[in-house]
């Protein structure tokens, strides 16, 4: 009886901490995509709260964030967010949630660390893609500009494995 309240808590536990997330922002001058931790707080709930609320939570946060909720990058919100140039990274979020989620769960080393680097380029492929014909230029264009936050991107993977290690599977919700 006691699944069925937490698993609520740990949804929203997840928007709440991708929408914090979403604050910590660094503005880059030669890309649309700023550097966020958001990120990273899609990794860490769906691994953490597993796949399905992983998933679940991210779909509420795009809803919200649709809905004109401040929750997207640097306070964004509203369907221009989704719909321009950083849209396919906002659409990939319960993809990656869900994938790390699903690899992770067991809370093994390499099963954290496979988890959260898949989640990390899901999110720039799908992302990637998106911006791309969102800005009109050659994909190669687009993957171009993720060299500069490569290495930030590899931080947020590497901070992700070490707690979904410690704490995979501790924080989901049972049925």
């Amino acid at each position: 009886m006691r699944a069925q309240f937490v698993w609520p808590l740990a949804l929203a536990a997840g928007v709440a901490g991708v929408a914090v997330a979403a604050r910590a922002v660094l503005p880059l001058p030669f890309t649309a995509v700023p550097v966020s931790l958001q990120g990273l707080a899609v990794l860490l709930t769906g691994g953490l709260f597993g796949a399905g609320v992983g998933a679940g939570a991210m779909v509420v946060y795009l809803a919200l964030g649709a809905l004109g909720v401040p929750v997207f990058a640097g306070g964004g919100s509203g369907l221009t967010h989704l719909l321009g140039p950083t849209g396919g990274y906002l659409f990939a979020f319960p993809l990656a949630a869900f994938v790390t989620g699903r690899i992770a769960e067991r809370g093994k080393p390499l099963r954290c660390l496979s988890g959260a680097a898949l989640g990390m380029a899901l999110l720039h492929l799908v992302g990637l893609t998106w911006l791309a014909i969102a800005t009109g230029r050659p994909l190669s264009s687009a993957v171009a500009g993720l060299g500069p936050v490569a290495w930030s991107d590899l931080a947020k993977v590497l901070v992700a494995t070490l707690v979904l290690w410690q704490f995979a599977g501790t924080l989901r919700p049972r049925a």
